[in-house]
């Protein structure tokens, strides 16, 4: 399977009058065509950031991003998204690269018409006429699950409920056929029904479609059944990846290990108390010198306070950043070398 995008040591630093917020840093993945990726952790954590940064849609200022690569494409088409130009990204943004965003009543014009937002891009990067736009809208909307697609074209978002206003936005993402969606925690605002019925029919689109996919999500539960990959955050930082059944039956984290602890599962009695991550994420202006997880881990030895674990390889397929085998509680015997 051919790599669609590739991210190499992405940082994003936010300016403040507090200081330097230190968002995103020195983040490496990639995602192959077809694949669907899910980036998890806690709110704060960069998820968003990062994957806003790929586009170039940090407000500067504060924020900038300050180092990495982000080749996107294929064989002669690939280019560095943070090189090219202001003209260059606008056609990649909405066309090449889809993108879903968290809150869609806020993501919506809410004097304009339904039909209207999902044409907009249509008319932009296809040049279709607004006959020929709106038609494509009806078809659109019809795809993504929303009865008489075709009468509510001239509806507004407010007489939209908000599972029908996330398929709204999933048409405008899908609209121009992008090899690239990307889904910025899409369900957090809906209840676990409807986010069934999201999840379940992103699914189906990626099958009929062979779209990429980037989950951004902090609810590992929604993820099991959805990605191939996953990819754990914290405090900017990469701090597990591997693929969905392997970061399930064993996570090598131990933040991982907390966030999975936390959720509740079938298998197990009512009565069996949840587990939850004690203490706070660190203050991303005054980093600590070790590990970032360190103060709230378990499993912390000395060293962790000192030197901050690269990303290395675990087990095939399976990168973690720690100093601990979790797996059978002792230090690691090796220096990592690092895939980060």
């Amino acid at each position: 399977m051919s790599t669609l995008l590739e991210v190499n040591g992405l940082e994003t630093r936010f300016y403040t009058q507090e200081g330097v917020v230190r968002a995103v840093n020195g983040i490496s993945y990639h995602v192959d065509r077809g694949e669907t990726l899910a980036i998890v952790g806690e709110s704060g954590c960069g998820k968003s950031v990062g994957v806003l940064s790929l586009l170039r849609l940090i407000p500067q200022p504060p924020g900038k991003i300050t180092g990495g690569e982000v080749l996107f494409g294929t064989n002669g088409d690939r280019r560095d998204l943070l090189q090219i130009s202001e003209d260059e990204i606008r056609e990649v943004r909405g066309n090449r690269i889809g993108m879903i965003f968290q809150d869609p009543m806020t993501s919506l014009n809410p004097i304009r018409t339904i039909g209207y937002q999902v044409s907009e891009t249509l008319m932009l990067h296809h040049h279709l006429g607004k006959a020929a736009a709106r038609k494509r809208s009806a078809e659109l909307l019809e795809l993504v699950g929303i009865p008489q697609a075709a009468a509510r074209l001239d509806d507004y978002p407010h007489q939209f409920s908000g599972g029908m206003r996330q398929r709204v936005m999933i048409a405008i993402g899908l609209s121009c056929n992008p090899a690239l969606l990307i889904a910025d925690e899409p369900t957090t605002a809906l209840d676990v029904t409807i986010q069934a019925q999201i999840t379940d029919l992103v699914k189906r689109l990626r099958e009929e479609i062979g779209m990429a996919i980037i989950w951004i999500t902090h609810d590992l539960g929604i993820v099991a059944g959805l990605a191939h990959r996953v990819i754990v955050m914290y405090a900017g930082y990469i701090v597990e990846e591997g693929r969905v059944k392997d970061l399930y039956r064993e996570p090598r984290h131990p933040y991982t290990i907390g966030l999975l602890e936390s959720l509740p599962r079938l298998d197990e009695g009512r009565n069996k108390r949840l587990n939850s991550i004690e203490g706070f994420p660190p203050d991303l202006v005054n980093m600590p010198q070790g590990c970032p997880f360190a103060p709230r881990c378990r499993f912390k030895v000395d060293r962790c306070e000192h030197e901050n674990p690269k990303l290395e390889t675990a087990a095939p397929s399976h990168n973690v950043a720690c100093w601990v085998d979790v797996t059978v509680q002792q230090p690691r015997e090796t220096t990592p070398t690092g895939v980060q």
